[in-house]
């Protein structure tokens, strides 16, 4: 049995970023949560840890507790910037896991349309001023899928996040060899 762990980023205590008109950061990283989960729970061979069911969202450190053990697990995240013009997708990782992280962005930003940001896709956690992360150094990987203060990404992130939430299934699926 393989284990995928797929979480929402901030919580149900911590909205994480807000865009103009007051959608949540922690509330859309669980609508992707929720639809990625829709698509892993289809291969029996397969056994999916979550932050919660629903509209539940862990806190932080819950979600560090369900990576060990697990053959992958990425926590879903949206940008935010003052520039309203910034965008892309970005997946922020050790370096061991650089060819995911790239694989990850490129199937979100095909879908989304949206540009592939830092080294295509991959931003190294070592080389980042954003400092050490706790959730890549339990040994998952931070997928942030595009911005959330940018109000055509967010248009098109409620449009597809489906589509995009099935890419990411895919990409992982292949990661641990359970598909093709």
């Amino acid at each position: 049995m393989k284990i995928i762990t797929i979480t929402a980023g901030h919580s149900n205590v911590d909205s994480g970023a807000v865009a103009k008109d007051g959608t949540k950061e922690a509330d859309l990283t669980v609508k992707f949560r929720n639809a990625v989960v829709t698509y892993l729970q289809k291969y029996p061979d397969v056994h999916v840890r979550v932050d919660g069911y629903g509209t539940t969202n862990l806190p932080l450190a819950d979600a560090i507790k369900l990576i060990k053990g697990s053959d992958v697990a990425v926590e879903c995240h949206m940008n935010a910037s003052a520039n309203a013009t910034a965008g892309g997708t970005e997946t922020i990782a050790l370096p061991k896991d650089k060819v995911l992280a790239q694989q990850l962005s490129a199937a979100v930003s095909g879908v989304f349309g949206n540009k592939i940001r830092g080294d295509k896709g991959y931003i190294d956690q070592t080389q980042t001023a954003r400092g050490r992360l706790g959730y890549i150094n339990a040994g998952g990987l931070i997928l942030e899928l595009s911005f959330i203060s940018n109000e055509t990404e967010l248009k098109v992130f409620n449009d597809r996040y489906w589509q995009a939430a099935k890419a990411v299934a895919e990409v992982l699926l292949k990661h641990i060899g359970v598909i093709k």
